[in-house]
């Protein structure tokens, strides 16, 4: 343990322009969009990343990175397979939380909803806009499951590319996306010593409330 560095003692000072209520949209999904914009010129090979957090009902939580594939008014979506630990969590407990992280621009964003399932169709017409390697990835593995080893993952792929073989690879039914419908959203901005910006935007019977939170 002598050669692990005192993670304790390290620091990182914030040096970007601050958030001020007046700059904030009255809509968040305006606010989200104007960063997710300034996010994908900065860094798009990364700027769709999000941490997705859920819990089953037992309560434990779990957290893994996905990537946004749409948002809009209709909520912010996601595609995966829904044996999967985060489907499971979400059929137990269809709420669920979002974190993007934008390093470079010192800017987190939290999207707390409840989550619905997307319709067959849309998880269809996105499956088969993906690689053909991705659909055959796809199709050929249970995600989360225990598998005894890679090579058997692998020999499922082969054996789906020679079945279909030029051919459309069908979407399993156990494959498809989710929609987080917001509730709550929180922009953060980093400051100078510590000193963040928050704001909270919480959604009521009148609408969107924005408050600012202390960092």
């Amino acid at each position: 343990m002598s050669d692990t560095p005192e993670i304790s003692a390290l620091r990182r000072e914030y040096v970007a322009a601050g958030l001020s209520r007046a700059e904030l949209a009255a809509d968040p999904l305006e606010q989200f969009g104007h960063w997710m914009q300034q996010a994908l010129e900065a860094y798009p090979d990364d700027a769709t990343s999000m941490t997705l957090a859920t819990a089953g009902a037992d309560g434990w939580p779990a957290a893994r990175i996905v990537l946004l594939k749409r948002f809009d008014a209709d909520g912010f979506c996601w595609f995966t397979d829904f044996r999967s630990e985060k489907g499971e969590q979400l059929q137990q407990n269809p709420k669920a939380e979002l974190l993007f992280y934008w390093r470079g621009l010192e800017r987190q964003v939290r999207i707390r909803g409840r989550v619905e399932q997307l319709d067959h169709a849309m998880g269809e017409t996105y499956f088969h806009e993906r690689p053909r390697g991705s659909q055959l990835s796809a199709a050929a593995s249970h995600q989360s499951f225990p598998i005894d080893h890679r090579i058997t993952l692998e020999q499922r792929v082969a054996e789906l590319d020679q079945t279909f073989e030029g051919a459309v690879i069908p979407c399993p039914l156990t494959w498809g996306g989710y929609r987080l419908i917001p509730e709550l959203y929180e922009f953060w901005q980093g400051r100078e010593n510590r000193l963040h910006d928050r704001f909270r935007y919480q959604y009521n019977d009148t609408g969107w409330q924005i408050e600012r939170l202390q960092p």
